[in-house]
């Protein structure tokens, strides 16, 4: 596949998420799919549309933009940033109703017209101070 057929693929893929589309968001895995994100436990493609699935009830106005998409190869590099509120329990923590913006980048590895292989970063500490769990910034030292 070209690389412009391979940025198509996680295109869809990011287009199920911002519409909590899990079958079109599965057509996007392969069956022996394995994800890598920070923070989190290896995943397969059951566990990416669990993982979606509690992302779309604690934030439903969801929206990701792709930023940046860059493919060479099998690979396709992309930088993302998700918008939301926080209106249902996240984590085990009650709704906030607070905006959030996060950053993540993801590496997909796409092979015939799935992705095989995610390495993923978000900013997680940046979540967690958006929804007020951590201080924005250290206390000054005395």
């Amino acid at each position: 596949m070209s690389t412009e057929e391979n940025k198509a693929v996680i295109r869809r893929f990011w287009e199920a998420v911002n519409q909590g589309d899990l079958n079109a968001l599965e057509d996007t895995l392969a069956a022996s799919y394995k994800g890598r994100i920070s923070g989190l436990e290896p995943l397969d493609s059951a566990g990416v549309k669990d993982l979606v699935a509690q992302y779309r009830s604690a934030f439903p106005d969801l929206h990701v933009t792709i930023d940046e998409m860059v493919a060479e190869g099998d690979k396709v590099a992309t930088r993302v940033t998700m918008v939301a509120t926080h209106q249902g329990a996240f984590q085990g923590i009650a709704p906030t109703g607070k905006p959030v913006t996060v950053t993540q980048i993801h590496v997909d590895r796409v092979l015939y017209g799935r992705s095989v292989r995610t390495w993923a970063s978000y900013d997680t500490l940046g979540l967690q101070q958006q929804l007020g769990f951590l201080p924005l910034s250290a206390p000054a030292g005395n």
